[in-house]
């Protein structure tokens, strides 16, 4: 889906903001779409490498269908090559030396059956960049609103308006990593660009997507408090309604020598997003700090979190019982 042939038997990828020019017998950036004799191929459709039933908090999506299931599936591959990758042995496998591209047969169909046989409420496409297995995700999304089922994307955000606007039908929500807000780091470190994600954020929004935003905080990376800020105040101009998450990052992959982000600076990341109008901040990664959700209206706790899953809510559908302020997001 979503390329055109090119001249000398080249195609262009039009699913991604890399808008890849694919030579005949080359892979695009992703390294799993792949020119054969003149037709782009995904190598990676209906290959799962990691398939399991979360809570939908822990995407994560705080305010789309609390205390629901989500069956979560991935395909190997990525559109970008983050040094500080949780999730590095399935995203980066197809780069790697001798990784190849493994995984288990998972039709969309089986994956809506068994979706609904553990009773979730949802399908995610995560772990990995869903936008690298478009079509499998476009598939199984496509039956899952047939049997009922909410779709959310976790997502870098790279997809093209092309893309977005193909899948819209039926994606119901998205949690978009917002890794900085430099251009020069996402070109160092991600291999990609700051404004394609900007402008994913700013499409969904007026597609009418829940969206929220996660910022993983990197020491010595994205965690300068003015561009903590600046972060915020992007997300504000969008919609101050939008939950950014606040993530700490623990060394892993490349990343190995950097130290976990301080709890101070995480705190000093969500008082610039109140300063900055947010309503809805949420610390992450850190035992101990409140996920809780309150109405931004009276203060009142609409939704007490434990670890990923919902403790108590006193949410009557989506509003607040004591002032009658309605929460944003999806609830029923």
């Amino acid at each position: 889906m979503l390329w055109d042939p090119a001249e000398g038997g080249a195609a262009l990828c039009r699913l991604c903001a890399h808008r890849c020019l694919v030579k005949e017998g080359r892979q695009g950036i992703c390294a799993v779409r792949e020119n054969r004799k003149g037709q782009l191929v995904t190598l990676v459709y209906g290959e799962v490498v990691a398939a399991h039933v979360d809570p939908i908090e822990k995407k994560p999506l705080y305010h789309f269908l609390p205390g629901s299931k989500a069956l979560s599936i991935a395909t190997a591959g990525c559109n970008f090559r983050c040094g500080f990758c949780q999730n590095w042995r399935i995203s980066q496998a197809p780069r790697r030396k001798g990784g190849g591209i493994a995984g288990e047969a998972f039709p969309p169909e089986d994956v809506v059956r068994a979706a609904v046989d553990q009773g979730c409420r949802s399908i995610s496409y995560t772990y990995t960049e869903p936008t690298i297995f478009y079509e499998y995700a476009y598939e199984t999304a496509r039956l899952a609103h047939g049997a009922g089922l909410a779709n959310s994307f976790v997502t870098n955000g790279y997809m093209t308006g092309e893309a977005l606007d193909m899948i819209r039908p039926f994606l119901d929500a998205a949690n978009v990593d917002l890794k900085a807000f430099k251009d020069e780091t996402y070109r160092k470190v991600c291999g990609a660009r700051l404004e394609p994600v900007l402008e994913t954020i700013r499409r969904m929004k007026e597609a009418g997507v829940w969206v929220e935003v996660t910022t993983l905080v990197v020491p010595g990376l994205n965690d300068g408090e003015e561009e903590l800020g600046a972060i915020a105040r992007f997300i504000a101009s969008v919609d101050p309604g939008i939950p950014w998450h606040i993530s700490r990052f623990h060394p892993d992959y490349e990343y190995e020598d950097t130290g976990a982000t301080p709890i101070a600076t995480l705190r000093t990341a969500a008082a610039a997003g109140r300063r900055e109008g947010l309503r809805y901040i949420y610390v992450g990664n850190v035992p101990g700090e409140s996920e809780d959700t309150a109405c931004a209206a009276c203060g009142t706790v609409l939704i007490r979190r434990r670890g990923f899953g919902v403790a108590a809510s006193v949410l009557l559908g989506s509003r607040c019982p004591s002032c009658g302020a309605e929460l944003p997001g999806r609830f029923v």
